[in-house]
């Protein structure tokens, strides 16, 4: 399959309802509303294909550039192509769901991540903060610096009140990621959630949200998923 059979493929896959949902959360023209899991069958018939990702991705269709995620290869991109990608991925789902997600199953995910959490860029920083959540729900407890981590909580701790909002979700998401698949430092995540208490998201035309990393981990604790770990990040 080349570029226009597969956008061809995506278009008769889109419906207005998904297309209107992503909108909502900030995806904006070109799309077609592709819901995710629709989008298997294609990849079961092209499986990797890292030149076909890069071609999808720069279409600026955010159907395409979400199906480019499924099928790169994360280990052939190295961190100017993670740059690349990142720098149009324009809202959340791209730079969280998509970016993040395939940085994480390459072998420079925490060199690339740490490296976009110190930039001060709001979806960048997001990016990092979720890579780390990715990397901690799938990979072995030993593939990680403990304290490295702890300095890490305590970044958080310092500075997630004063971040940007999509930045303050990936921090809350890292704390309870930590708290929930890091068993190391279990107790401190649940020391850190409770230091940081509710984060308040100013939402656009809406009332603010409250994020609580401790209700999450004590959900987790309740259900007995303390250690819980993902077989695979990409779907």
């Amino acid at each position: 399959m080349n570029l226009e059979t597969v956008m061809q493929e995506l278009e008769e896959l889109g419906k207005e309802r998904t297309k209107k949902i992503y909108i909502s959360n900030g995806a904006h023209e070109p799309l077609f509303g592709v819901a995710t899991g629709a989008m298997k069958p294609i990849f079961k018939k092209i499986k990797i294909n890292q030149p076909l990702a890069e071609q999808l991705y720069a279409t600026g269709n955010y159907d395409a550039m979400y199906f480019a995620g499924i099928i790169a290869d994360p280990q052939a991109m190295t961190g100017a192509d993670y740059d690349r990608w990142i720098d149009t991925a324009y809202f959340y789902m791209l730079s969280d769901f998509v970016v993040a997600v395939t940085l994480s199953e390459s072998d420079i995910a925490q060199e690339v991540a740490d490296k976009w959490i110190a930039s001060g860029e709001e979806l960048r920083m997001s990016a990092g903060w979720s890579c780390y959540c990715w990397l901690l729900g799938n990979r072995r407890d030993s593939e990680f610096s403990e304290s490295k981590i702890v300095k890490m909580l305590e970044l958080v701790e310092n500075t997630i009140h004063e971040s940007p909002e999509r930045t303050k979700y990936a921090m809350n998401s890292f704390i309870y990621t930590v708290g929930v698949s890091y068993l190391p430092l279990h107790d401190r995540a649940v020391e850190t959630a409770k230091a940081v208490g509710p984060v308040e998201i100013t939402q656009d035309n809406s009332k603010s949200k409250f994020l609580n990393a401790s209700d999450t981990i004590q959900k987790a604790v309740d259900k007995s998923r303390i250690g819980f770990k993902r077989k695979h990040v990409r779907c």
